[in-house]
Parts: C-alpha cells; structure tokens; sequence
C-alpha cells in the first residue's frame, strides 16, 4: 500500500495496532463492571495532564499518565467511601479533571499549540518516542491482565463472592484502575482524549452482542477493534482526517452492522420456530 512508504503512516499503524489490542481488552471489563464511564472521566484528567505538560515543557504523556493514574487510584477509593452512590466517585473526578484543565490551558504561556492533536488525534504527530512509550506501556498493560485474569473475570461477575473466595478485591481493583489509566494514556495519541472512551467500549459493546463466552467477548473485541482501527487509519490518510473521528465511526458502523445482523437473525429464528408449531 502507497500509504506506508512514509514513516509517520508506518509509525501509526504501529502505535494504532498495540491500541486497538489493549483498548478493547480494558473496556471489556469496565463494560461488564458498569464502569463504561470510567474511561471517559480519565480521557477528561489526562487533558489537564497534557496541559500540565506543555505548560512546563515535561513530556505531556507522561504528564498524562501521572495524572490519570492519580485520578483512577482516587476513584478507586471515592467508590468505597460512597459505596451506595458509587457513580458520585466518577462525577467528581469528571468535574476534577475538567476544572483543572480548564485552568491550566487558560495560562497559556507556555506551548499548547498541539492540544488539538491531543483533542482529535493526528497520525502525523505520533514521535518514534510515543511508538516505544505507547509499546512499553501497553506490554506492561498485558502482562497484568494476563496475570490477573482469572481474579478480574471473578470480580467482575462477583464481587462478593470473590472477596469470600479470598481474592484480595481491593488490591486487584486498584491495579486495574491503574492498568486503565496506563490504557488511556496511551490511546490519546491515536484517537484523541475526546473519544478514547469510545474505542474502549464500542468494541466492547459489539463483542458482548455475539459471544458465547468470556474468553469469545476477549476476541472478538480486540478484533473489532484492530479492524476498526486499520479501516480508521487508511480513511484517515485518504480523506485527511483527523483519525479519531475516522477510528470511532468505523467501531460504530461495525456495532450497527452487528445489532443488525443480530436482530435479523432473531427474526429468522422466530419464523423458523413458529412455522415448526404451526406445521
């Protein structure tokens, strides 16, 4: 493909390929923990981290990573002390992070030219040095989920029952709210802090539709979204747009496509039994 002769397209693909992987992975969980806006809430604080950043000239993503990781452990534990409201911990955070980024960009003295690449992502502005951060974090992502699957899959369907079982639910939820932080910041390259979320639990979403299993809803979610990210990238170089708009609409075309064909094999099934009666 003529697309990747230049570097920055092979830089993308690189980066968007180790996104697409772990982003799916994540949200898959968060969307059977009812945590989808969890996401959301940490795209909204690594804002401010970038911000935070550029204003001082520190590497903004990991300024980012600082400040969600910072944000997740604090949901982590505003969930506990409101255990009967626990979305109040995300609605907090939200306003957090949103009034902090606020301020910090309205300084304004230092270099915030790039926050729109941030904003919507932008395959020409992904450095060598994001490809190897965005690698190292996502290597290390995989590796926990991979060590801490089978406690993830039992507090996810059972939180009472694992905490019985002896698992340390706790401990094992804050490492993955911080592995969520990890995933996020390194999303926000790609697709943009704006719609991170997105690719974490539209795949997510489209997965759930059609999977026999856990292990199954794993799959075909990272497939989902390595296809919507490949899809996104190409349209991206071919209609000069911004990736995260091409990325995410092309995951929400395939969740059309999928409730469709879902639906349509419901109505099949249906008339294929009522005829069975009728006969």
């Amino acid at each position: 493909m003529g697309m990747l002769q230049y570097d920055f397209m092979q830089r993308a693909f690189a980066a968007g390929g180790i996104v697409a992987l772990v982003c799916p992975m994540i949200g898959l969980f968060l969307v059977l923990k009812r945590l989808s806006l969890v996401g959301d809430t940490l795209a909204h604080v690594s804002m401010a981290g970038v911000a935070a950043g550029l204003l001082t000239g520190f590497n903004a993503m990991l300024g980012a990573l600082f400040f969600t990781v910072a944000a997740a452990m604090s949901i982590e534990y505003l969930r506990r002390m409101y255990q009967r409201y626990a979305e109040l911990a995300i609605a907090i955070m939200l306003s957090a992070g949103v009034s902090l980024a606020v301020i910090l960009i309205g300084f304004g003295s230092g270099d915030l030219s790039q926050l729109t690449a941030y904003l919507f992502g932008s395959i020409v502005a992904i450095t060598l040095m994001d490809v190897k951060m965005i690698a190292l974090l996502g290597l290390v992502v995989i590796i926990l989920v991979v060590l801490l699957y089978k406690e993830l899959f039992f507090l996810t369907y059972d939180e009472q029952g694992a905490k019985l079982a002896g698992i340390p639910a706790n401990a094992v939820n804050f490492i993955f709210m911080a592995v969520t932080a990890a995933t996020v910041t390194i999303t926000m390259r790609v697709v943009g802090v704006l719609l991170i979320s997105s690719l974490m639990v539209i795949p997510a979403a489209a997965s759930v539709q059609v999977a026999k299993s856990f292990r199954q809803a794993v799959i075909l979610a990272v497939v989902f979204g390595e296809v919507a990210m490949a899809v996104g990238l190409t349209a991206s170089y071919y209609l000069a747009a911004a990736p995260g708009g091409t990325v995410i609409m092309t995951a929400v075309l395939m969740l059309i496509i999928v409730l469709l064909f879902k639906s349509g094999r419901a109505k099949l099934t249906t008339g294929a039994v009522g005829r069975d009666e009728v006969g």
